[in-house]
């Protein structure tokens, strides 16, 4: 069942990956072009003043793909083969999951298990260290940055597993709602608490347009919710099938 669960995960995840192109290519290729068109004139305004100053002007940098083809063919190769992966990942999840979370179904359970992984694998982390449009971030600090998006994005998912399992334990001894609440807010206590302890990061120029950071913010929020929404509601049906034919 689980080789069955795998395929259509991928072939799943492809139809997700086409539909989070289509939003990223309407609602976040306008911001993208509008921080290119930024950094570009930065660029531009720096070397006149270097040559302004006796300086030699700095060599063009490497174009290795244009514009056109990264917000063509790259975007949507990028889309559907991080769907295709994430269809295969979830169908994992799924496999294990489906029948350990309460008396749901496999619908209501692919739904909740995209809900998790939103929540824990993107939308935590990125209230913490929040995506960036090109010509912001210095390239220097690019190390450092992943590190701590990665060390974030493990706290939040290993957080919102031990949360599941406090609440296992304690909704027999306080029921469904109190242990359900307490489980919530401890996550919440142990969330916050790395929020404070981990250093915040804040490399957007001070001239950067605020509405083109929030438009691409926004994009991007819009594009993983597309991404897991599209996956868990295709997957609660696909699933439910899969599970009844082998029952």
């Amino acid at each position: 069942m689980v080789g069955q669960l795998i395929l259509r995960g991928f072939i799943i995840g492809i139809v997700a990956g086409l539909l989070a192109f289509g939003w990223a290519k309407t609602f976040g290729e306008p911001a993208v072009n509008v921080a290119i068109n930024f950094e570009s004139a930065h660029d531009a305004a720096v070397a006149a003043a270097d040559v302004a100053a006796g300086k030699p002007a700095p060599p063009p940098g490497p174009n290795i793909f244009s514009r056109a083809v990264q917000s063509g063919v790259g975007l949507l190769t990028g889309m559907v083969g991080a769907g295709a992966g994430l269809g295969c990942l979830f169908a994992v999840l799924f496999a294990f999951a489906n029948g350990r979370i309460g008396n749901l179904g496999a619908g209501p359970t692919s739904i909740l298990l995209a809900f998790y992984g939103l929540v824990s694998l993107y939308l935590v982390p990125a209230l913490k260290y929040p995506p960036n449009p090109p010509s912001v971030g210095e390239p220097a600090t690019i190390k450092y940055r992943t590190g701590l998006y990665f060390l974030m994005m493990a706290i939040s998912i290993a957080s919102t597993l031990g949360a599941l399992w406090l609440r296992r334990y304690l909704v027999p001894k306080l029921g469904n709602w109190n242990g359900s609440l307490l489980s919530l807010l401890v996550y919440l206590v142990v969330i916050a608490a790395f929020f404070v302890i981990l250093p915040g990061i804040n490399e957007v120029p001070a001239t950067f347009p605020a509405v083109t950071l929030w438009n691409f913010r926004l994009a991007s929020v819009g594009i993983q919710t597309v991404l897991w929404g599209s996956i868990g509601v295709m997957f609660g049906y696909i699933g439910a099938q899969v599970t009844a034919h082998r029952s």
